[in-house]
This record gives structure tokens, C-alpha cells and sequence, in this order.
């Protein structure tokens, strides 16, 4: 099978002297890994090395006996190689956590035009010079996330449905995330959960503010805010997949050793 797709260089190892094997997530196909013959010989016939990051118009082909086999790559024309997030680390660590998390939460070979969409538009918004680098990734993160079906409850307790603004409200409660539930726990429903975390009023805003933007509302999310929801953000997808993502140290100050309230 040929196909001619939109696509996004997730990941990109080299395979020979000459040859890579490149993740890209394409719009129509789905997370695919592609054998790149000869892209890093100097006078490549299918446009050259592919570098993590580059977007572009991907023409390739898969087996139909075979879907797990690599794919085979025809060419890949270069539209938008995000180089201005690479001038900053805070940016690149971003995006290359973006990348990351996408290849961990997407199985292969299974179309998202929505996840497509969300990552285009979050790199070239993260190469922006007035970029707020952590409200852009926040926002990234819970799209992805809800778009996973990961995330559940976050206004109520997913457990009796308790609204979050009566349990600040109540003397000596707590507000918790569990990561297990995929939603925010009151004390009278966190006992059963072994997993939880004590969350902070930054996280609370934060979580607050996102759920405006994805009912249309325009919101100021400001850093600090940002930061503590990645933070939570970066923990539950630690619980989600069994180990932390490797740029989640660098992009959001996770350790994966939470300790303390989020």
C-alpha cells in the first residue's frame, strides 16, 4: 500500500552509514516507523536526513500482509523544520517531550487527525518569540491526555462527585489526584486509592483554567500554574504507562519521586 500523508518526525535512529529508521506520526495513517534508505547520503533521491521534528509531506509505502513490518520510505518534502525551537532549550525540551509522549500514549498504525493537529499547532506555537513555553505545554498535555481517554473528573470527585469548590471550602479538606481514577478524589473517597497525591491551589487553578479553554473560554494560565499542573500532568502519565518519560526531567521537573503535595 502507497500512501502520500502529512507527517511529523517523532523519532529518528540510525540504521547504516546511510540509512535511518524514522517514527513519524502522519495525519491519516496513524504513529508509523519507516525505513529511510540512503536519506543521509549527500545527494539523497528522497530528500535527505530527517531530523526530529520536521513536519513535511511524507510518501510511503506499507505491507498489507505484514502491518507490524517497516514501512518503506519514497520521499519526504520538508514544510516546517521548527528550527526556531531549537535557539532555546526550554523550548526544545518541551517539544522533544511533546514527541515523546506522543510515541508512548499512540499505538501504531492507528489513526489521530485530532493528535496531528494538536502537535503541529503546539510546536509552531512553541516557535514563537512570546511563546508561554508551560501554559503550551499544560495545554498540550492535557489535549493529549483527554484525547487518550486518561483523564477524568477534574471539577468533581470522580468518587461521590463532590465539587471541587466544596471541598476547598470544607474545613480540613483535602483536595487529592489519583492516578489510578484518573480524576481528583475527596477525602471520604480517597481511603480505597493507594496512589494518590495531595494537589496545591496552583495545580487546582490550573486545572481550572484548562477546563475553560476546552469549553471555549479564553483563560490566562500563568507560569506558575503551568508548571504545577505539567508536574501532576507528567506524574499520571508516569502511573499511566509504568516508567517516566525520559525528557520529563527536563521538560517539567518531574523526577518521578513525588513527594508532597503537586
Amino acid at each position: 500500500m502507497r500512501f502520500r500523508e502529512p507527517a511529523i518526525c517523532l523519532r529518528a535512529i540510525d540504521y547504516s552509514e546511510t540509512s535511518q529508521i524514522v517514527t513519524f506520526l502522519t495525519r491519516g495513517e496513524g504513529v508509523l516507523r519507516i525505513m529511510a534508505k540512503g536519506t543521509k547520503r549527500p545527494k539523497s533521491k528522497s530528500g535527505g536526513m530527517i531530523d526530529l521534528l520536521a513536519e513535511g509531506d511524507l510518501v510511503a509505502s506499507m505491507s498489507d500482509r505484514n502491518p507490524d513490518s517497516l514501512g518503506t520510505l519514497m520521499e519526504f518534502s520538508e514544510t516546517a523544520s521548527h528550527r526556531a525551537v531549537r535557539h532555546d532549550a526550554r523550548t526544545l525540551n518541551a517539544a522533544l517531550y511533546m514527541l515523546e509522549l506522543t510515541r508512548s500514549l499512540l499505538g501504531e498504525g492507528d489513526p489521530h487527525p485530532e493528535v496531528y493537529d494538536l502537535l503541529a499547532r503546539s510546536l509552531g506555537r512553541l516557535g514563537e518569540p512570546d511563546a508561554p513555553v508551560p501554559a503550551v505545554l499544560a495545554w498540550f498535555q492535557w489535549r493529549l491526555l483527554r484525547h487518550a481517554g486518561l483523564l477524568g473528573g477534574l471539577a468533581e470527585c470522580v468518587g461521590c462527585g463532590l465539587a471541587v469548590e466544596e471541598m476547598v471550602h470544607q474545613e480540613r479538606q483535602r483536595v487529592r489526584f489519583s492516578s489510578a481514577h484518573g480524576g481528583l478524589l475527596c477525602d471520604g473517597c480517597e481511603g480505597g486509592a493507594t496512589d494518590t497525591i495531595a494537589i496545591s491551589d496552583a495545580t487546582l487553578g490550573a486545572l481550572a483554567a484548562l477546563s475553560a479553554a476546552e469549553a471555549g473560554r479564553k483563560i490566562n494560565l500563568p507560569d506558575a500554574q503551568a508548571v504545577a499542573v505539567n508536574r501532576l500532568l507528567a506524574y499520571h502519565v508516569t502511573h499511566q504507562i509504568g516508567r517516566p518519560l525520559r525528557m520529563a526531567r527536563h521538560a517539567v521537573g518531574y523526577d518521578a519521586r513525588p513527594s508532597g503535595p503537586r
